[in-house]
């Protein structure tokens, strides 16, 4: 199994990134899906959680509004896509699956992607 995450970069104040998060050796659809975030000197946090393609994702109050999840069953991937961002959502982005019932809870995922940087810098 692995979660190839990809799409980080260096981007202004108010731009926008989309990443992605393609897994082998495991049907997304059939997953719940979360993605995190690390920046330096802090802990991981939950960025949003997708527990089954149908459902309601959940977002971490301080992207609900900039950020949103998809996915594409298809291609076994899952996009995040961030607009409008500040320079605090710098950080390592990282992608997990897990069963559908996980939330925000790291332990809750089995599986990890390698993470992706997210610059956001004048």
């Amino acid at each position: 199994v692995q979660l190839q995450a990809s799409g980080g970069g260096l981007v202004h104040p108010g731009n926008s990134l989309r990443l992605s998060c393609q897994a082998s050796g495991l049907t997304l659809e059939r997953h719940g899906i979360g993605w995190f975030r690390q920046a330096p000197g802090k802990n991981r946090e939950g960025v949003v959680f997708s527990r089954t393609p149908d459902g309601v994702p959940i977002y971490a109050n301080s992207v609900k509004g900039r950020f949103t999840i998809s996915r594409d069953n298809a291609k076994n991937t899952v996009y995040l896509q961030m607009n409008d961002l500040k320079p605090e959502d710098t950080a390592i982005y990282y992608c997990g699956a897990g069963w559908p019932s996980i939330g925000f809870i790291e332990s809750e995922y089995d599986h990890w992607g390698q993470g992706t940087q997210v610059t956001v810098s004048s």
